[in-house]
């Protein structure tokens, strides 16, 4: 599943983009932008054509009766759909703007990609590696040959192999499922049991935001074998999600060791 081949703009940005007019007024777009929980500003198009970017910070400046035209920066940075997303990374990066319009090879509109999914496209070519290495070690202890989906998974579905999460992890867990930047679980289907391998805080988080079903690497098993976490899920009497503990952070075996470290200097 791994690959040498560099993910683009078009792969992750968002194609339905939501755009406002040169002759718009700054009261009309800040209304929209203070009643959006996603907008912080707008690309400025005439028809597809883009012609600047006006964000909150621009209409501060502005009477509420000024046209866009006279607030919006109209020297633009644009990437285009075949463009490494590593390489749109460093634009955002080093520019300081949280999202960048992706314009076609006529010049028209036809994406946006943002900080957000500059970090998801990390996340996502992270996994893999993980999913790779699980499923050599399967294949090497088990003597079987694993084939990998992604797909989406039934939560309710999911045996547990972890007791325990942290609450301090979790919500950062929660903050990343509520914006689209959670990585995708690794399951393994052993014949039909399915357990979870990996994203033991993403399944607590999002029972609690009651998500139903998640993005999964899922490892097939044609035939059951003697799986150690199932060992582990039996022996931790572990069937549900509903079974995972949730430890307060002050209860981190790191924490608690540098706690005993103080008390014994």
């Amino acid at each position: 599943m791994a690959t040498d081949r560099k993910a683009t703009v078009g792969e992750y940005m968002t194609p339905d983009v939501d755009t406002v007019s040169p002759d718009e007024r700054v009261g009309a777009v800040a209304r929209r932008i203070a009643e959006s929980d996603e907008h912080s500003g707008f690309p400025v198009c005439v028809g597809r054509r883009v012609v600047g970017f006006v964000t909150a910070s621009d209409l501060l400046r502005a009477a509420d009766t000024e046209p866009i035209a006279g607030v919006m920066s109209d020297d633009l940075l644009v990437a285009h759909p075949d463009m490494a997303v590593d390489d749109a990374a460093r634009v955002i990066l080093r520019s300081g703007i949280r999202k960048l319009p992706v314009v076609g090879d006529d010049g028209d509109l036809v994406g946006i990609i943002s900080n957000a999914d500059v970090i998801r496209s990390q996340i996502e070519r992270a996994t893999p590696g993980k999913v790779d290495k699980l499923v050599r070690t399967l294949a090497s202890i088990h003597d079987v040959s694993p084939t990998q989906e992604r797909r989406e998974v039934e939560l309710a579905r999911l045996t547990p192999t972890q007791s325990k999460v942290y609450a301090d992890e979790l919500e950062g867990r929660r903050y990343e499922l509520e914006r689209g930047l959670a990585e995708p679980l690794v399951v393994i289907d052993n014949a039909g049991d399915r357990y979870l391998a990996d994203g033991h805080h993403r399944v607590k988080a999002a029972a609690r935001l009651g998500i139903e079903e998640m993005d999964a690497y899922v490892i097939v098993l044609e035939s059951a074998v003697d799986l150690g976490m199932a060992k582990t899920a039996a022996r931790d009497g572990l069937e549900s999600i509903a079974d995972i503990a949730v430890v307060d952070y002050a209860a981190h075996p790191l924490v608690e060791k540098t706690h005993r470290l103080r008390d014994e200097c």
